[in-house]
């Protein structure tokens, strides 16, 4: 996935509104697939994310709450602190 393409549609997203958690992908998987350790790979845990209907939800969730680790939405902390950047 190219992050410099994706953006966010303001409003379409209820950030709060957690329910796209239980058919999430992630909850098949253990935490440590979307938290590696330092310098670990990150792609396994993308991968997922991109077939996970919840990404969109999810990534707007991390954003909103400002979530510092682990990959969120298909991005890692880098990746979000660049879209946050982008979107001012």
């Amino acid at each position: 996935m190219q992050t410099d393409t994706l953006t966010l549609a303001p409003q379409t997203l209820v950030a709060d509104d957690l329910s796209w958690q239980e058919d999430a992908l992630c909850a098949q998987a253990g935490p440590e697939f979307f938290f590696p350790a330092p310098g670990s790979s990150t792609r396994e845990a993308k991968l997922l994310c991109g077939a996970c209907e919840g990404r969109l939800a999810c990534l707007e969730y991390a954003l909103t709450h400002d979530e510092r680790f682990g990959v969120w939405g298909g991005l890692s902390e880098k990746e979000r602190i660049r879209l946050k950047r982008r979107q001012g």
